[in-house]
């Protein structure tokens, strides 16, 4: 008989009204919390691009009486990580400490958020890392062809905008402006939260209200619904170098689709498996064109993108695309094989287990079920959905969300016959 997965998610909500998700793992001392909101960089301004990604960098550059070496010296010694990060459409916080230290991580976390010193020096030297940062990923032709890819499937809207500024936003970003992003962002309200460790239910009700305490009460904007995917004709970049990089994409799903699962299954049959995948089997196995080639579901704003990469030789580029256009077709035109249906889900309901083999990694997992508005028991009826997919429903779902013609791709490099 096949085994199920389960994991035993508690939800706690504390005194101050805070809800939070549960694993408890006391096989070793140590806690992990994850906390997010919506919001993200798409409230950025344009030209204020990685102004709070930069508030992200910031925080633990020093807060309330600590400077930034104080504030360093304070994570060291009681071996507590900390971090915060923007993305697209959100902003989390996270943290990791033995149980004894927590109540100084919990302190130390709510200090980063409630009182940044934000001091100019700290500034200056992230700002110069965030523009390096951001010349050196147009030094390639994979960093530009990202940047292209993105701006060209969503332009106008802040899903097509570098998430940590461009060169041209950072060197100009006002301190305010990076002040007034976290102001936005950072509050007790809107707040999800994940934790996993050595910690009850009990003790994680009395520890969530320290961790919010003094942010103001609201909850931040929500960021602006994400426009239909634009299916662009082929952007060439012009790169001096040997080989281009490749990028390639189509619509996804929204989050919440009854098929997100079954279309997961097939993208990974087409491009998600390694060397298992139609497209490495295509285009690397038989004919050589690429070391690697795969794609799959990027989520955003409550939907999804498929997004694939690739690398070849210039000249070389053209019957790639030829090739992979042909596997995105046939795949959406037949479906997958009854064995690739049941190696892919093999596959997936035994490989869930090892996402929880880490405490940071456990409560990640937990705050994005959040974000995409799972239910508490959605991981435990995952395998069961999964062993009920059928070649014919997932053929279906190739047929409705694959778009072969509509398969929008950006090459950076100096393509022959594009």
């Amino acid at each position: 008989m096949t085994s199920t997965f389960s994991v035993a998610i508690q939800q706690v909500t504390a005194p101050g009204g805070q809800t939070a998700w549960l694993i408890e793992d006391h096989s070793v001392p140590v806690v992990s919390l994850a906390w997010g909101w919506g919001g993200g960089a798409a409230l950025d301004a344009p030209e204020h691009g990685g102004a709070l990604a930069m508030g992200a960098a910031l925080l633990t550059e020093g807060a309330g009486d600590l400077d930034m070496v104080g504030f360093a010296d304070a994570l060291r010694d009681s071996a507590i990580g900390l971090g915060f990060s923007a993305q697209r459409d959100g902003f989390e916080g996270s943290l990791r400490a033995l149980l004894p230290a927590l109540p100084e991580a919990v302190r130390l976390a709510n200090l980063a958020m409630r009182a940044p010193r934000l001091e100019a020096e700290a500034m200056t030297r992230v700002r110069g890392r965030a523009v390096a940062g951001a010349r050196a990923a147009l030094e390639t032709p994979r960093g530009q062809v990202g940047r292209a890819f993105w701006a060209a499937a969503f332009p106008g809207h802040p899903a097509g905008r570098p998430t940590a500024g461009t060169v041209e936003t950072l060197s100009t970003l006002p301190e305010q402006a990076i002040r007034d992003a976290l102001a936005r962002q950072i509050r007790a309200g809107g707040v999800l939260v994940a934790a996993s460790g050595a910690i009850t239910a009990a003790q994680l009700s009395a520890l969530l209200p320290a961790l919010f305490e003094g942010l103001p009460a609201d909850a931040p904007a929500s960021a602006p619904p994400l426009p239909a995917f634009t299916a662009f004709a082929p952007v060439v970049l012009q790169v001096p170098s040997p080989q281009s990089a490749i990028q390639f994409g189509q619509a996804g799903m929204p989050i919440n689709d009854p098929d997100w699962e079954a279309f997961q299954v097939v993208l990974r049959i087409l491009a998600g498996g390694g060397f298992t995948s139609r497209l490495m089997e295509a285009v690397r196995v038989q004919r050589g064109l690429a070391y690697g080639i795969g794609a799959g579901l990027d989520t955003l704003f409550g939907q999804s993108v498929v997004v694939g990469s690739s690398a070849t030789d210039n000249a070389r580029v053209a019957e790639t695309l030829e090739v992979t256009r042909a596997e995105w077709a046939r795949m959406a035109a037949e479906g997958p094989q009854v064995a690739e249906l049941e190696d892919a889900v093999a596959f997936l309901t035994g490989n869930l287990p090892l996402q929880f083999t880490d405490t940071r990694r456990i409560a990640a997992t937990l705050l994005a079920m959040q974000r995409n508005q799972r239910p508490i028991d959605w991981l435990d009826r995952r395998d069961e959905r999964l062993r009920a997919l059928t070649r014919d429903g997932t053929a279906a779902v190739a047929a409705r969300l694959l778009r072969p013609d509509g398969l929008a791709v950006a090459v950076a490099g100096q393509p022959a016959g594009l």
